[in-house]
């Protein structure tokens, strides 16, 4: 299945979106990359979905990638005497540690981190926003607050605090017991929630070492603060907007979408945009036109990604949902603004031999207008490097581990095949000739431009570049 456009589609699974017909559906539409979001389901629903994902993948011979989306903390209240109360704006209430059902002057907050972190003026988000307190004095146990919004307030509901750095670790002990699962069923990329510092992408590198790839969900204000360094340590990125345009303005939320992806196509990381693209499509056939801009810009943009959440796992349209964002992508990719976009917003590459060789192959690509780019990668490093350059000619990504494909499946422009292994210049050349021409990218005497690090198998060597004309 060869893809023509170069931005990717990440589509998440559930109740509308698990039987192995609709799978495969999805897959001919136009998705690149599945969701299995573990907020929802059970182990043994996840693992039925995963493994009708790779018989999909068997049947139409193209590797497809599986991210895990993990939970996250959860931060909520308790209950109430009488399942909810109202509160008005103006009035007086109290958030404490005591399990007793609430009333309309209190109510539990079982999270001391949450009071830990707490100062007088901070305001607390209830139920997505709808509701606002302000922190009039607190102590370890409780927070004396004012009504700044009110409304209806129900058992359970979140709570968000814009602001403030929460003395809490992103995987709580349902995410670990998720993350070794996952692990065991092979995912290739985990998104990792409620990232608000790097030490939070550190501590889950421990736990995966190189198995997967972790996806830092871009979600808290504070996350924003520390960007650049969440970005170098990541290996790759996700705008979480719904999460995120809780605790900002929605004002701020548009601006903060195009500096993420910008950061993360200057450190040459995948970055996905996600939340919301096509809401209304859960229950509308087609989206509104607003809708289709918002997917445009995120391509407009360089994102390397764009995200169907419960159109694709709950709504009654998920096959027409990702078949109508295939066809803006394409639309997008055919705009001459588009390249002309690209271009512009290019960031200087690094000094460094990697980064020389592919900063090259963009400009041949440029010059010659080859069939495809054709790059040889163990670990997907040369694929990243390359992709981040942006080249007008497609980008064949040949190695010999099909985790490496799978992952590569989310990136922008990269057509991943799983191939054997090379072990020498000349042996490379012929084999990606051939495997242009096979993979219907290129036709003999057509020019492909190949990059790989010599010697061959060592990640982040690439150090070659040959411009080959495939033999008649």
């Amino acid at each position: 299945m060869k893809r023509e456009r170069r931005a990717r589609i990440l589509a998440t699974l559930g109740p509308a979106s698990s039987s192995l017909e609709s799978i495969r559906a999805l897959a001919e539409a136009g998705a690149d990359v599945f969701r299995l979001n573990f907020s929802h389901g059970s182990h043994a629903d996840h693992a039925e979905r995963l493994q009708l994902i790779r018989r999909v993948e068997q049947e139409l011979e193209r590797p497809i990638g599986v991210l895990m989306d993990l939970q996250g903390p959860k931060l909520r209240v308790g209950r109430f005497a009488d399942g909810k109360v109202t509160l008005k704006a103006g009035a007086s209430f109290r958030l404490d540690l005591s399990p007793e059902d609430g009333n309309e002057t209190r109510v539990s907050l079982p999270h001391p981190e949450i009071f830990a972190a707490l100062e007088r003026g901070t305001e607390l988000l209830l139920d997505d926003g709808k509701l606002r307190l302000r922190v009039e004095s607190f102590g370890p146990d409780f927070a004396e607050t004012a009504v700044i919004v009110g409304g209806v307030l129900s058992d359970r509901k979140g709570v968000n605090v814009p602001g403030v750095v929460l003395p809490i670790s992103p995987l709580t002990a349902k995410d670990r017991a998720d993350l070794a699962f996952g692990l065991s069923l092979g995912v290739d990329w985990v998104a990792l929630s409620f990232v608000q510092r790097p030490e939070d992408i550190r501590e889950t590198r421990e736990l995966v070492g190189d198995r997967t790839w972790i996806m830092a969900k871009l979600e808290k204000p504070a996350a924003i603060d520390q960007l650049e360094p969440i970005v170098a340590l990541a290996d790759g990125i996700m705008v979480a907007r719904g999460d995120l345009g809780v605790e900002l303005p929605p004002q701020q939320v548009p601006v903060l979408q195009r500096r993420i992806v910008r950061a993360a196509r200057a450190a040459g990381r995948p970055v996905v945009v996600a939340t919301q693209m096509l809401e209304s499509m859960i229950s509308a056939p087609v989206p509104t036109r607003a809708e289709a801009s918002d997917v445009a810009t995120a391509v407009y943009d360089g994102a390397d990604a764009v995200m169907l959440s419960a159109e694709s796992a709950s709504g009654q349209y998920p096959v027409e949902a990702v078949s109508i964002m295939h066809r803006i992508i394409c639309e997008v990719e055919k705009d001459p603004a588009y390249r002309e976009g690209l271009e512009a917003s290019h960031s200087p590459a690094a000094a460094n031999t990697p980064d020389a060789i592919c900063c090259a192959l963009r400009r041949v690509a440029d010059l010659l207008e080859p069939a495809a780019t054709v790059t040889y990668t163990t670990s997907g490093f040369s694929c990243l490097r390359a992709s981040r350059e942006r080249p007008k000619a497609p980008i064949l990504a040949l190695t010999p581990h099909v985790g490496t494909a799978r992952r590569l499946s989310l990136v922008w422009g990269v057509h991943p095949v799983p191939f054997e292994e090379v072990h020498d210049v000349a042996e490379m050349v012929e084999h990606a000739g051939a495997a242009a021409v096979r993979q219907a990218f290129a036709n003999p005497g057509d020019v492909v431009v190949v990059i790989a690090g010599i010697p061959f198998g060592h990640s982040g060597s690439t150090n070659l570049l040959h411009v080959l004309r495939i033999p008649a």
